[in-house]
């Protein structure tokens, strides 16, 4: 199974450098279900591996200045705060036993596990979900309209608090975000959206506690299998249009969530 954790790590990189995003959904199922890692240390190890990964990622995308550095700042500022938050108080402060329903029980794992599912369906949508001729265009005629500060701030207070709770970098939001509401043009959107993607994935694992007492072996192992995929996924994305494969990706996302809420309430 570790050799399967391995190369299934290659495609988080990979779906990171080709459309921006949806890889790190892959990262906790990969972990918990492939390496064999508790769920509530997944989500802390996810953080390490796509903070890495898409700050590697992001290198390529700052030599074509093609990261918006206020943006980045403006939607990063309250998305680390909330991150960091997050994983210092509010993780800690979910019970162990949070319910029982018969012999059912749920408890932390479950539910961390149950809602990173549901992110991944909403993911899934958003992925599948073809995009209009001419969208693009409409889009970026929308730069000319002011920037709508707090609601870029209330979406990275969001996003922050997703990516603590479940270890995803949440690209998926972050990219239509910048695009509806920083004005960015798709490409300069990734890469902002991998930069606030590192700086608060790494900056919420630091408010981990007992960083020290972790598997280093594993997580930089399934980091360098990331990169490795990354650095291949920017590389391909010159030649390969990363919007006709978003969908596809999106269904095995949503194969992927319709499985873990299988196998938490049912299998």
């Amino acid at each position: 199974m570790y050799i399967l954790g391995y190369l299934a790590s290659i495609l988080i990189g990979l779906s990171l450098g080709i459309i921006g995003g949806g890889g790190s959904i892959l990262t906790v199922p990969v972990l918990v279900y492939l390496l064999g890692v508790d769920p509530v240390l997944g989500t802390a190890y996810s953080l390490f591996i796509v903070g890495i990964t898409s700050a590697v990622g992001s290198v390529s995308y700052f030599r074509n200045s093609s990261v918006d550095i206020r943006t980045a700042i403006l939607f990063g500022i309250p998305s680390i705060v909330a991150v960091f938050l997050t994983r210092a108080y509010l993780i800690p402060a979910i019970p162990t036993t949070i319910a029982r329903v018969g012999s059912f029980v749920i408890d932390r794992n479950v539910l961390l596990m149950l809602l990173f599912a549901v992110l991944m369906l909403l993911a899934s949508i958003s992925m599948i979900r073809p995009t209009k001729e001419g969208e693009g265009r409409k889009l970026e005629a929308k730069t000319q309209k002011p920037t709508p500060y707090l609601l870029i701030l209330l979406e990275g207070m969001v996003v922050g608090t997703l990516t603590g709770l479940v270890g995803a970098g949440g690209g998926f939001l972050i990219i239509p975000a910048l695009i509806l509401f920083g004005g960015l043009p798709m490409k300069k959107a990734i890469g902002t959206s991998l930069v606030i993607i590192s700086a608060k994935s790494l900056l919420g694992f630091l408010g981990e506690k007992n960083l020290a007492s972790l598997d280093w072996q594993l997580l930089l192992m399934v980091t360098a299998f990331a990169i490795i995929g990354i650095l291949a996924g920017t590389r391909f994305a010159r030649y390969i249009n990363g919007e006709k494969l978003k969908p596809a990706f999106g269904w095995f996302v949503l194969l992927m969530g319709l499985y873990i809420i299988l196998k938490e309430t049912i299998l």
